[in-house]
């Protein structure tokens, strides 16, 4: 078992500060787009049983447009409760969009079901002031982790004093982020820097096209001629929706290569590479990420997790060439897969 796995005696807000591995967890539908409960289960036991520390559902990756639908209440109390076939506690995260009205709501929800924190998505009826009330508003009912979303699939820019405002408030416990940009991606540690939080909220990466050289760079803020160290602690991220015991085990290596480990750091800093290879064909980066969540559902498809790759929205396809892109990285990268472990316990957790 790797010591990734979190112990029963730490508590869950604990284990999230020192930096876990979250999947995004996808949505498992049948051919005539109906929730797929088993195979939907199927995948809550894949991720906790290869390791990952949390969840988040409710997300990108879960496709957006469940919120406002009543498939948003079984989504989450499924995977909820399929967590608890668990011995140990597994950190719950709900996804929460809209106007300040219902991300309270959702959330409200959230934790009824028993989640532990809310990922808060942009919303791009509300300016960065309103946005700041709407993550105070969550926050009275669970912890927040704020969320830069890249422009791509429905994020925004903002600036880096909403990222200082953000963070300054006590409610907030981590940030994801993913504008997949590098400058933005330094506003969110400036920000968090300059709230004086550097210790207290948690930095996950989301940057899909940057995963292991975030994991391993330990960042050197200078603000106001004070110097202060700020790292991205684990990944809540939509690639590690798919090889999931091989993401814990690179975080593994990440937290190896930050303390010292020489060999660990060279190890990871090339294969960068070629996970930043293999989501570019999962993602559809070359088709401005339109077959994103197909391609994730693509590789659980592969390993037999999901029946298909069905979406929502029956335009949500693959991308043409996306599907030999996928067949390319496949091959290339085996070492970045974790098909002998499906492959051992599929049976069980679609039972």
């Amino acid at each position: 078992m790797l010591s990734t796995i979190p112990e029963a005696q730490t508590s869950v807000r604990e284990l999230f500060r020192r930096g876990l591995v979250i999947p995004a967890h996808p949505l498992a539908l049948t051919e005539d787009r109906k929730l797929d409960e088993r195979r939907q289960r199927a995948l809550t036991r894949y991720y906790v049983e290869a390791g990952a520390g949390g969840l988040a559902v409710g997300v990108h990756t879960t496709q957006f447009a469940i919120h406002g639908t009543d498939l948003l209440p079984p989504v989450l109390e499924l995977a909820a409760r399929t967590a608890g076939e668990y011995e140990r506690e597994v950190l719950l995260v709900a996804g929460a969009t809209g106007t300040t009205r219902q991300a309270v709501a959702e959330a409200e929800l959230a934790r009824s079901l028993g989640y532990h924190m809310v990922l808060l998505s942009p919303c791009r009826e509300l300016d960065e002031d309103g946005l700041i009330e709407r993550a105070r508003a969550v926050g009275e009912v669970l912890p927040v982790i704020g969320f830069y979303l890249q422009t791509a699939v429905g994020g925004r820019p903002l600036s880096r004093n909403f990222w200082t405002r953000l963070a300054a408030i006590e409610s907030v416990v981590g940030i994801k982020v993913a504008p997949f940009d590098r400058y933005r991606t330094l506003d969110v540690l400036h920000g968090v820097v300059r709230a004086g939080r550097a210790a207290e909220v948690a930095l996950y990466t989301g940057n899909d096209d940057h995963i292991l050289a975030d994991l391993v760079t330990t960042h050197r803020v200078v603000v106001d001629g004070h110097e202060v160290e700020i790292e991205f602690v684990g990944g809540l991220l939509g690639q590690w929706a798919v090889w999931v015991r091989r993401a814990v085990e690179l975080l593994e290596e990440a937290k190896l290569a930050r303390s010292g480990d020489d060999a660990a750091m060279r190890r990871l800093l090339t294969l960068d590479g070629h996970l930043t290879d293999a989501n570019a064909a999962i993602f559809d980066s070359a088709n401005g990420f339109h077959g994103c969540i197909p391609g994730i559902h693509e590789v659980l498809r592969r390993q037999g997790l999901l029946a298909g790759r069905w979406c929502l929205d029956p335009a949500e396809e693959l991308s043409p060439g996306q599907l030999a892109e996928l067949d390319r990285v496949w091959a290339a990268y085996p070492w970045l897969r974790d098909d002998d472990f499906v492959s051992a316990g599929l049976s069980r957790w679609l039972a």
